[in-house]
């Protein structure tokens, strides 16, 4: 048997602004944008560049308990895990351009890891995993 997650839900205010988030700051791929008139919403899908894995889903929040979760979708805990080949290079890129780290870089077991928040104060991990931890050799 072969499956796998092809999409998470990220609840967001606009689509717009978080299109531009995640394709102009964080450099993701723009996979798909498509407008469904019978709900009156857009399908949109970005994943970082040269993935092949999880995409995430711009879903904007259309209802007043959906709000309630844009920018706290896990509690204030750390949501998503953005892995890297090169962890400096992309943590000086993004601090260039303003994004927030909430944690600095530290050297753990499994790989260099720095925290960051999206535009709207989801916690994300920067990593790089070591060339010998599990999800490494996925």
């Amino acid at each position: 048997m072969k499956q796998n997650i092809v999409n998470i839900a990220l609840v967001v205010k606009d689509y717009d602004e978080a299109i531009d988030f995640y394709v102009n700051k964080l450099g993701f791929e723009l996979i798909e944008d498509t407008y469904q008139p019978e709900q009156d919403k857009r399908w949109v899908v970005v994943a970082p560049p040269n993935s092949h894995g999880t995409a995430l889903l711009l879903a904007r929040a259309s209802t007043p308990e959906q709000q309630k979760f844009i920018g706290d979708q896990a509690g204030g805990r750390v949501f998503l895990f953005l892995n890297t080949d090169d962890f400096w290079r992309d943590y000086e890129r993004m601090k260039s351009i303003g994004i927030q780290f909430i944690r600095e870089p530290q050297e753990q077991d499994y790989g260099m890891v720095a925290v960051f928040e999206d535009l709207y104060g989801n916690r994300w991990d920067l990593l790089q995993l070591n060339p010998d931890h599990p999800m490494a050799k996925r």
